[in-house]
């Protein structure tokens, strides 16, 4: 089971593995602090889509569209996020106020349609 919540919210037991998946460490937290079991920063998008997009909702589809194409190029960790998930729940952690627009939430729907293959990841 694969679940999303922002690391200004209290860490709870059922959360899970919590991995960050932002490129930047959220202000303010410690690793202690934000409850963080893994800070993946290689799978969030790239630096240009991040700040072409700087969660604009009128942008939003055509992000994801960017988005997806730049996760089909980290098969590692989208084969380690699938099985992780499979192993338990995996809370992905993002810091953005836009709770429906971020990246977390991209990755979520991406890892929700794609098929894990040991060589090739393919889309639905």
């Amino acid at each position: 089971m694969i679940r999303l919540k922002r690391v200004y919210e209290k860490p709870l037991k059922e959360d899970g593995f919590r991995i960050l998946v932002e490129r930047l460490w959220p202000r303010g937290f410690t690793k202690e602090c934000a409850a963080i079991d893994l800070w993946l920063k290689d799978i969030a998008p790239g630096s240009e889509l991040r700040k072409w997009f700087g969660h604009d909702p009128a942008k939003w589809k055509e992000f994801c569209e960017h988005y997806r194409a730049e996760l089909a190029h980290r098969k590692d960790l989208i084969n380690f996020l699938k099985k992780k998930s499979k192993e338990g729940t995996v809370t992905l952690i993002f810091s953005s106020s836009d709770e429906k627009h971020n990246s977390a939430v991209a990755l979520k729907m991406f890892l929700e349609t794609t098929v894990n293959l040991d060589k090739t990841i393919k889309i639905k």
